[in-house]
């Protein structure tokens, strides 16, 4: 199966409230989820305040109840490329991992465990998921995707070339993007232009702790956010235990507890040499008027 499309219209949501929070990858993830809603309800944040980058489901044991959990939530959520496989019922997660590479074989029990327990009904929803969201926030104009503009499972990491993200936005002809996939936060600007991923929460992020990350956009003026990074705390020990029962013991779920990933094929040697080294907390102003 291709990974491979024009770029479909949009959905477009018109202009957000401050402020907004933005998060990737539950990842079948469900106490993770919930942590992150009971976040957003003790800041105030409304549910259309809300988007996901998409990867409802992946390595972890609740596929079903994590999809129930955010539909029940009701936040904006961008197609991944789990949803799409899922969705066209195709034989893999369609990560764009190399195949026969560690990561391609270990998504092999996961996915397996997922599609067996996805119901039509899950999928028939997955389907009409946008690829693509388009707002207005603080008068800047943004989309929301979950790889690339075109390909859904492409990898864009903070150490890859101006150029590879000039070529993302220029297709979106827009002030910033919000993106997923990757599974690492980071923010890049490129002139007057932004990249942001809000990292996931279902899965740490390599850095040797057992925290993952979400992010919140506020109004600072007109034409003026501070984008900061969090960390999400949740019941790692229930996850964990949850993924032993199922089976699912390829190593993800040792990287709930140790915070590194099992696999290090997808990452590019800057990223592949900051593995285990922690994260901190971050808040940039963009753009610097």
């Amino acid at each position: 199966m291709t990974h491979t499309a024009a770029a479909p219209p949009a959905l477009r949501l018109g202009e957000l409230e401050s402020p907004l929070l933005v998060f990737g990858g539950p990842y079948s993830n469900l106490e993770a989820t919930q942590a992150l809603r009971r976040i957003a309800v003790e800041r105030g944040i409304p549910a259309q305040q809300c988007i996901c980058t998409g990867d409802l489901v992946a390595y972890c044991a609740d596929p079903v109840a994590t999809v129930s959990e955010i539909r029940d939530w009701g936040v904006h959520i961008v197609m991944g490329n789990c949803e799409e496989s899922l969705a066209q019922g195709a034989a893999d997660c369609g990560c764009g991992f190399d195949r026969g590479s560690s990561c391609d074989l270990l998504s092999a029990q996961w996915f397996s465990y997922a599609n067996a327990r996805v119901d039509d009904g899950i999928r028939c929803w997955m389907a009409t998921l946008p690829r693509r969201l388009e707002f207005t926030f603080s008068g800047l104009r943004l989309a929301a995707i979950h790889g690339g503009t075109q390909k859904i499972n492409r990898f864009l990491f903070a150490s890859q070339s101006d150029a590879d993200f000039l070529q993302e936005l220029e297709q979106l002809d827009v002030d910033g993007v919000v993106a997923g996939h990757s599974g690492i936060p980071f923010t890049r600007c490129i002139g007057n232009q932004l990249w942001h991923n809000a990292g996931v929460i279902g899965m740490p992020a390599n850095d040797g702790s057992d925290r993952t990350w979400y992010s919140l956009l506020e109004r600072t003026g007109e034409r003026q956010l501070r984008i900061s990074r969090h960390p999400l705390r949740y019941d790692t020990a229930t996850t964990t235990e949850k993924m032993r029962r199922a089976g699912l013991t390829g190593g993800y779920q040792r990287a709930l507890e140790n915070g590194l990933w099992p696999s290090l094929d997808v990452l590019p040697e800057r990223e592949r040499e900051a593995t285990g080294r922690a994260l901190a907390d971050e808040t940039i102003i963009w753009p610097l008027l």
